[in-house]
């Protein structure tokens, strides 16, 4: 079924077994104090998954180029045991890997060192909320040099291949665009001035590396950003690459600064390909077909993969999805797709974290990142427990403690697996956290786990409950009931039962609480269906071959509703990741969904809800449902009857506290409870 994938490939000297690239990710490991441990470990599990080639999270080539605090310098010999443990890593387990050369420019976050970060220009970032110093002649010869010992450096610590970061709006890409390079002398003016320094770089690289050492280059295929380099200078760059030795361009796509969604769940997977197919085209009417092209960003299944090798592409690469699942490559080929645990693009425990210090995981694998912590071995004495909740929490409870080897039963008071995912996969660009939902099931099923749907256990289940060694308590939340005058009426609904029914909704519809649930539900309620790629594309303005000027009106929703969100707060979706947060409240604004903070909620009434605004002046708000989602309560109901049992047991998520509780955070309570039961 995955005859392209796995076929066998070369990019420059080096041999790789198959066609998938487990893409760079900043990992915030690369700088912890434990000599390397960490880091070798997560690219240890990942390359027994057998991708053809690991990309590292970039290694900044200065101290000045890095990101962030939490990033390796590949150029000070106090990171060359982590850099070097994390390669020989990778070579024990039979894989291949290469370091990623990195500079921010003027994305690297301020750190307090008093140093301006550089750029070819002084043109101000949104991004790291800073003006850069605009590098002199020297800073250019000295970084081109930084570079080049960078990749000697890599090849002396035992790496197979760089690859020079030239996209995503960090400083290669700077110096290629006319947005952020203004400069008239050697270095800017015009694109083949802006293309000097880049090509530079490969040079000195390739040079410093040796002819039989591969550099990749990762090329930005649109910046996305207005005013942006269009397609013939992007095509002219690759042909330039190609043409000065980059082994492999590994095409990127978008800013961080750009107003289009690149990496969200909000994009369809594949959407980007067309650039990289471009970049592939440009390549062979220049003369240079062999220069394999690696497509990138969005693509979270092997069969999307495979389509991409078959149109003629030549590698795909695939980064969070090995957070997710280091072993979807194993799984996939022996046909045990139904075991692959599918990437989200969620962004909360991985994108997020790494513009921060915390440490990148996976709100679907909360072992990522940690596997020294979890390691995976059978308990010395297997035991017998309970897991009473089947929503993501009890489900990785559940997953963890029979890895362990324990014998484990889930007892869920529905008739379903998945608590809140069963909500959350109804919301256009979430379907997939009803894969998430198939894959616990299928691999609680190969585990032996006994599941009993339709269960709620009580006080008179004691009995039962003294059957097992221990237990984990992961019963979740229910809505919190408002204490509004008014309450209930019959056009009054918890966020719930709107999911549960939302086509029974009026046509003005008020959502309370404003906050990540209320969101989903109000993007829901828009009408609004996932689109394919061409459709995101046309949406945003765009084509094959850059940003336009006139992105698509949005189509009619299915059904017409007047929707307001409503939150006493000063901000709609505060709690939801910055990655993500921008896009939903774009896509809501977008089908004229009101938004409306900061008031005091008053009254109900068979009208719509009556609120004081912040200047003290009364507003009703007209409705025929209004739907509350204005917290959550803890549902911690069976806890006496565990307690008269006198079993051991750990409270996990939004049973322990819902204050705040998220995916991420209950599936790794659920995690560390399992270790700490298991021990």
């Amino acid at each position: 079924m995955f005859t392209h994938v796995l076929r066998p490939g070369a990019i420059g000297s080096l041999k790789v077994a198959n066609r998938l690239v487990m893409g760079a990710m900043h990992l915030n490991l690369e700088a912890l104090d434990d000599g390397g441990a960490a880091l070798a470990a997560f690219y240890a599990e990942r390359a027994r998954g057998g991708p053809g080639l690991i990309v590292t999270g970039g290694s900044a080539v200065s101290p000045v180029a890095a990101g962030g605090p939490g990033y390796s310098l590949v150029n000070d010999a106090a990171h060359h045991p982590a850099l070097r443990r994390a390669a020989r890593a990778v070579h024990d387990e039979g894989g291949t890997i290469a370091l990623q050369l990195f500079h921010a420019g003027r994305y690297a976050l301020p750190t307090g060192t008093g140093t301006a970060p550089l750029a070819p220009s002084p043109v101000y970032s949104r991004f790291s909320r800073t003006t850069p110093r605009e590098m002199t002649e020297d800073d250019i010869l000295r970084t081109v040099g930084d570079f080049a010992r960078a990749a000697a450096t890599a090849r002396a610590l035992g790496y197979d291949a760089v690859e020079v970061m030239a996209s995503e709006g960090y400083l290669l890409n700077q110096f290629l665009s006319p947005v952020t390079n203004v400069r008239t002398d050697a270095w800017g003016g015009d694109p083949e001035r802006r293309r000097r320094f880049p090509l530079e770089v490969l040079r000195a690289v390739r040079e410093a590396a040796g002819d039989d050492f591969p550099v990749l280059f990762r090329m930005s295929g649109a910046d996305l950003m207005p005013g942006g380099p269009g397609q013939e200078e992007t095509d002219a760059f690759a042909v330039a690459l190609a043409e000065g030795g980059a082994a492999a361009l590994d095409v990127g796509v978008g800013w961080h600064e750009s107003r289009v969604p690149t990496v969200q769940s909000a994009v369809p997977p594949g959407t980007w390909a067309c650039y990289a197919e471009a970049v592939k085209k440009a390549l062979c009417a220049a003369g240079h077909p062999d220069v394999p092209v690696i497509a990138s960003n969005r693509v979270n299944r092997l069969e999307q993969a495979e389509s991409l090798l078959r149109g003629g592409i030549d590698f795909v690469s695939m980064a969070r999805p090995f957070l997710a699942d280091p072993g979807l490559l194993a799984k996939s080929r022996a046909g045990r797709g139904d075991l692959v645990n599918i990437c989200l693009a969620c962004n909360e425990a991985c994108i997020d974290r790494s513009f921060g210090e915390e440490r990148v995981s996976c709100l679907v694998n909360p072992r990522a990142g940690h596997e020294l912590d979890y390691p995976r071995r059978p308990a010395r004495t297997p035991r017998s427990y309970a897991v009473i909740g089947g929503g993501p929490a009890g489900l990785e409870a559940a997953r963890a403690l029979a890895e362990l080897d324990h014998r484990v039963e889930l007892f869920e008071a529905a008739k379903e697996l998945g608590g809140q995912f069963r909500l959350a996969r109804q919301v256009p660009g979430k379907e997939d956290f009803g894969a998430t939902v198939r894959y616990y099931t299928a691999e609680l099923a190969r585990l032996g786990v006994r599941i009993h749907l339709g269960r709620r256990l009580g006080l008179g289940d004691v009995a039962e409950l003294r059957r097992f060694d221990g237990a984990v308590l992961a019963t979740g939340v229910q809505p919190r009931l408002p204490d509004i005058p008014g309450w209930p009426l019959l056009h009054t609904l918890t966020y719930q039962e709107a999911f549960a029914a939302p086509e029974s909704l009026g046509e003005r519809v008020v959502l309370l609480g404003g906050g990540g649930i209320a969101m989903d539900l109000a993007h829901l309620l828009t009408g609004a269906r996932t689109g394919h790629p061409e459709a995101f594309l046309e949406k945003y303005g765009l084509t094959a071959h850059g940003l336009s000027t006139a992105p698509a009106p949005p189509p009619p929703p299915a059904r017409a509703r007047l929707l307001t969100l409503v939150r006493r707060g000063p901000r709609i979706g505060a709690g939801t990741g910055p990655s993500t947060r921008w896009v939903i409240l774009s896509q809501l604004r977008s089908h004229g969904v009101e938004m409306v903070t900061g008031v005091e909620y008053r009254e109900i009434t068979p009208e719509g809800i009556l609120v004081r605004d912040t200047d003290g002046a009364d507003r009703l708000l007209r409705a025929d449902s209004v739907v509350f989602a204005t917290g959550q309560e803890r549902e911690r109901g069976l806890e006496p009857a565990l307690r008269a049992a006198g079993v051991p047991y750990e409270t996990v998520g939004g049973a322990r506290d819902a204050d705040g509780v998220n995916a991420v955070r209950a599936t790794s309570e659920a995690l560390s409870a399992a270790y700490r039961l298991s021990t």
